[in-house]
């Protein structure tokens, strides 16, 4: 596929490539754009590029637009797609751009041409007719984007102020062929029955009420999910050497000054006014953590030190980005901190991603991971951040890891690897992070005593395995579709008597399950057997015991696997003999 770059040059590059695909569906955003000023030429342009899954286009519409206007703007998109229109090149100065869309009555390129020295040379690509004023990369001719689709309509404040005017965001989608367009289709339908939201409400795990926008109520099914995960978290981090702490959620400015959150991440927290003094809820855990740490002097005999913590934090997330579990505004997060020599980074590094290795594994999810580097508004010397970039690349390479690297997206203290898991329709989610931290105990002015009787900075690692628990419960309900493993399961198991007579043994059934450890409830309501079965089925309850006369003469129970259906009847011991096989 040939690639026209800004420069003018023309570089091949595949679609599986991130310069090829970014380039192929910011092309079909042209093309979109395109069809829309040819359908309703007074409708506005205003910014239309590639994103993860595909592309957007944001529209300035004189008329009430809906997804009922798709079918004739993707039909005069497969027209420009066949005219096969060659995607020119070329720069003009900022008076000839500006007077090419006053021209065209573009009101948003206008205000961004306006916030343009007047010196810069202005790039514009070409396609026909219709002119954007972009900085590319595009594919070549229209006639290489194969397969598109139109997927959704949204509200979008023009440069995200809720200040500006809603735009129309029109999402779409495109592939070099039918057959990947219609593969993506299908995990999109099968990502809509998989809903956390939904799936969340129907199994009884949480709710999200207007009184608390973003801010998740766990029910009980839910929480028994949540504190499985915690305890599970909490075996691993025991054997791992962590300690665990937990520190408040409201402490004073002064603190947030220190760490530097009042600076760079002051509009995400919440305040509040205590004694005439500002204080804050922690948006995250790391300068309670650092207060920890100075309670005492440290000796390097200590190290490497790791200390963990779930500690529940609040961000001030915009309401039109809030999503589910996904993204919310309180979350518990399962931070740690290891404070070490300069000599232990390596190990400790390695240590954390083979622990995030472990987790992932045993919950079913591939990664791949990708090393974020300096932002533009970092803290710091060069001399630290080049140090700490490098102790991550080494220690990736010593791990033998494949990793890309993200540029600018680092923590404003240090450079960060973030774990990207794959689940199983092949959506990838953010979770686990190692964040490696000069700045910090700089800061706090940490300090511990060295082999050499001397006074020495500690290096500090920041990481999370989960993320947070909210989101990944929510990550969880989404990949197995609600159907937990066995030892994840909210209830394991579900007795069903097929009429009264029976509630009695199918109370001691349940009574013998619980002392073993098991999640057990009886369905007791006067229904008839399927009704109750077609339940449990609907619950995605892994197993079901049917409860009847001949069962209470057998001491024994009918048993159906949530997969596999019936299994026949069995006394309770080789019932439990099958569990345990399963992992209980």
């Amino acid at each position: 596929m040939k690639i026209k770059m800004k420069d003018g040059s023309i570089q091949e590059a595949g679609f599986e490539e991130e310069l090829g695909k970014n380039a192929f569906r910011h092309t079909t955003a042209h093309i979109l754009a395109q069809a829309v000023k040819r359908l309703y030429p007074t409708t506005k342009c205003a910014i239309g590029p590639s994103i993860a899954e595909g592309f957007y286009y944001d529209f300035d519409f004189d008329f009430h637009f809906s997804e009922e206007n798709f079918a004739e703007i993707e039909a005069e998109m497969k027209k420009i797609v066949k005219e096969n229109l060659q995607l020119r090149h070329f720069t003009a100065d900022r008076k000839k751009a500006m007077q090419a869309m006053e021209e065209r009555n573009e009101t948003y390129k206008i205000e961004m041409l306006n916030e343009l020295p007047e010196e810069e040379e202005i790039s514009f690509y070409q396609q026909g007719e219709y002119l954007e004023m972009c900085a590319g990369p595009h594919v070549a001719y229209t006639s290489a984007i194969k397969a598109f689709k139109l997927l959704s309509v949204a509200g979008a404040y023009w440069r995200g102020d809720e200040k500006n005017k809603m735009l129309t965001r029109i999402y779409g989608t495109s592939f070099p062929s039918e057959a990947m367009l219609e593969e993506y289709l299908y995990r999109l339908e099968e990502a809509k029955k998989r809903d956390h939201r939904k799936l969340g409400k129907e199994l009884g795990l949480f709710a999200l009420f207007e009184e608390g926008p973003g801010f998740p109520f766990f029910l009980p099914r839910g929480l028994i999910l949540k504190n499985l995960l915690i305890d599970y978290w909490r075996k691993l981090h025991t054997r791992e050497g962590y300690v665990e702490i937990s520190t408040p959620i409201m402490l004073n400015r002064q603190l947030w000054e220190t760490s530097g959150h009042w600076e760079h991440y002051r509009d995400n927290m919440y305040t509040t006014l205590i004694d005439g003094t500002d204080f804050a809820i922690k948006p995250m855990s790391c300068p309670g953590g650092m207060l920890v740490y100075k309670m005492e002097p440290r000796s390097y005999r200590e190290f490497p030190m790791r200390i963990a913590e779930l500690g529940l934090i609040h961000r001030n997330e915009k309401s039109g980005t809030l999503h589910g579990l996904m993204r919310v505004r309180c979350c518990t997060q399962d931070d740690a901190h290891i404070f070490m020599t300069p000599e232990q980074i390596q190990d400790e590094i390695k240590g954390v991603a083979h622990l995030i290795d472990e987790v992932y594994s045993d919950f079913g999810f591939k990664y791949h991971v990708e090393l974020s580097t300096r932002p533009e508004n970092s803290i710091g010397s060069d001399e630290d951040w080049e140090m700490a970039t490098d102790a991550l690349k080494n220690a990736l390479d010593d791990l033998q890891l494949p990793y890309v690297v993200n540029e600018g997206d680092g923590a404003f203290y240090g450079p960060k690897i973030d774990f990207h898991l794959e689940d199983s329709i092949g959506r990838t989610w953010q979770c686990g992070t190692i964040q490696l931290d000069f700045q910090l105990p700089q800061r706090f002015e940490a300090e511990y005593i060295g082999e050499d009787g001397n006074k020495h900075r500690p290096i500090m690692i920041h990481r999370v395995v989960f993320g947070s628990i909210e989101r990944f419960i929510g990550i969880l309900i989404e990949h197995f579709a609600g159907k937990f493993p066995l030892w994840l399961s909210p209830v394991q198991i579900k007795v069903l008597p097929i009429s009264e007579k029976y509630i009695e043994y199918a109370k001691g059934i349940e009574m013998t399950l619980k002392k073993e450890g098991l999640r057990c409830e009886v369905d007791e309501r006067a229904e008839k057997i399927g009704y109750k079965i077609r339940t449990a089925q609907l619950e995605k309850i892994p197993y079901m015991l049917i409860i009847g006369e001949k069962e209470v003469k057998a001491d024994s129970v009918s048993v159906r696997r949530r997969d596999d259906g019936d299994l026949g009847s069995m006394p309770i011991q080789r019932l439990l003999e099958v569990l345990h096989e399963e992992g209980i």
